[in-house]
């Protein structure tokens, strides 16, 4: 019997260095919870801002210290716990339930997904934490229709892949903001319409030119703090700007008339978790996800794989915004 398990701890807030691999009791399942066996986790921006703090008084993300970091995963049901949906050996993934950079962890069952046969592991995991952010933004807090022109920064990451392919797949027109010709080349293969090296040419310039001087209807800016005074500016009237992460440092002021000037523009910044709400809106968001990429409607990239014990690599990695899709920590 394994009593004894690795987890990555955090143990104050901070760079990597506050982060540990130690050695945890294998957790209990409470009422309502279910016991994972980890197979893969997903390393995410919203990893970063716990750990550097960030999220210490929020009452969606905050939690006491010290805490296992992680908020995805795929692996298989060990104790159902007596759940009358799940079954012991039922391949799950989920996110937005913490604990997941450790070999076990115990998730509430509402929040696990049963993932189908046809979808590979790392396809699952980049799907819940990444899918659902991209799923969200183009189908209920904008959603896109034909014709619309939408703005994704950082297109080529993780969540901007599969933000294009979900705009794209609703008939949206996609202008996107990448670093390197690389990059350039991923995005349009998704479907991009218009790739902007934004280090060679202002992104609002381009989005003018290739607009005609309208705008675009949305932004999604996960850059934060370098760009969202421009992504304002770049929407059309009574416009919505989305900023949904910080990989530049997280937003945090935002002048109400600057958004009048703008065009009587809205600006929102939401939590993926006000929008995975119930297992009803989790559910419907998955099974569409995954019934995109078994169409081959929907594709997923794997940056790079890490051991657990890489943790720092992994968010290194991340924090350097040289990404191509998803970074996971391999386990099981």
């Amino acid at each position: 019997v394994v009593n004894s398990v690795k987890a990555v701890q955090l143990q104050h807030y901070g760079g990597s260095d506050a982060l540990s691999l130690v050695d945890v009791d294998i957790p209990t399942p409470g009422d309502g919870e279910v016991l994972v066996r980890i197979e893969s986790a997903g390393v995410n921006f919203i990893d970063i801002y716990m750990r550097e703090g960030h999220y210490q008084q929020s009452s969606t993300y905050g939690s006491a210290l010290p805490f296992t970091l992680g908020m995805e995963a795929i692996g298989t049901v060990v104790d159902a716990n007596g759940d009358s949906r799940l079954q012991v050996g039922d391949r799950v993934a989920y996110c937005l339930s913490r604990g997941s950079y450790a070999e076990y962890a115990v998730v509430p069952a509402w929040k696990l997904v049963v993932v189908p046969p046809d979808i590979d592991s790392n396809t699952g995991v980049a799907l819940m934490l990444q899918g659902c952010t991209a799923h969200y933004l183009t189908h209920s807090l904008f959603p896109l229709s034909a014709g619309d022109w939408c703005l994704v920064h950082a297109g080529a990451g993780g969540v901007g892949q599969l933000l294009i392919q979900l705009a794209r797949k609703r008939g949206a027109q996609v202008i996107t903001t990448v670093g390197t010709p690389e990059k350039s080349e991923i995005v349009e293969r998704l479907g991009a319409d218009h790739a902007v090296l934004y280090r060679e040419t202002d992104f609002f310039e381009a989005v003018q030119s290739v607009t005609d001087g309208q705008g675009v209807d949305v932004v999604y800016d996960a850059v934060g703090k370098q760009t969202i005074a421009s992504s304002i500016r770049c929407l059309k009237r009574r416009g919505t700007c989305v900023n949904y992460g910080g990989s530049s440092g997280l937003v945090e002021t935002v002048s109400p008339l600057a958004l009048a000037e703008a065009g009587s523009v809205f600006f929102t910044r939401p939590h993926l978790a006000h929008y995975m709400a119930d297992q009803v809106e989790i559910q419907s968001r998955c099974v569409d996800l995954f019934e995109a990429v078994g169409s081959g409607a929907l594709s997923v990239t794997v940056d790079r794989e890490f051991k657990l014990s890489a943790f720092a690599k992994a968010h290194a990695r991340l924090e350097s915004r040289g990404t191509l899709g998803k970074l996971l920590l391999r386990i099981g």
